[in-house]
């Protein structure tokens, strides 16, 4: 793995995680409507935790690494306030709200990332 790979491979994968949430969130609007439809959502914590146990080094070729769980995509349905009478437990001002908090913690993502990479590149100029 060179360098470039280690400093972004985790904010590379919190960029996903974050786009794929919003993708989820965007279908469950998009279903507000439709007879038992089930919102669903990321658990952005277990994907990362996840993201995170596979990158830990191992300082002898004896030690064991437990793997990561490859197949667990974090998605999990959601629990509705209130309950509809057609089934659908989307809750279009908890999902809008959602969408928002959502976006605005891929945006920060963005900038932390933005942030890493000008003091990459002003370490590499000698600045």
């Amino acid at each position: 793995m060179n360098f470039i790979d280690q400093a972004f491979s985790l904010n590379e994968k919190s960029l996903n995680v974050r786009a794929q949430r919003m993708e989820v969130l965007s279908r469950n609007i998009a279903n507000a409507d439709t007879p038992h439809f089930k919102a669903q959502d990321i658990d952005f914590k277990s994907v990362m935790k996840t993201a995170s146990e596979g990158a830990v080094v191992t300082t002898n070729a004896k030690h064991m690494t437990e793997a990561p769980d490859q197949t667990s995509d974090g998605l999990k349905y959601r629990v509705p306030f209130n309950v509809s009478f057609d089934g659908n437990t989307v809750e279009l001002p908890v999902e809008q709200a959602k969408f928002g908090q959502y976006a605005a913690d891929y945006q920060t993502t963005l900038s932390i990332l933005e942030n890493r990479i000008s003091g990459i590149r002003k370490a590499l100029r000698g600045d």
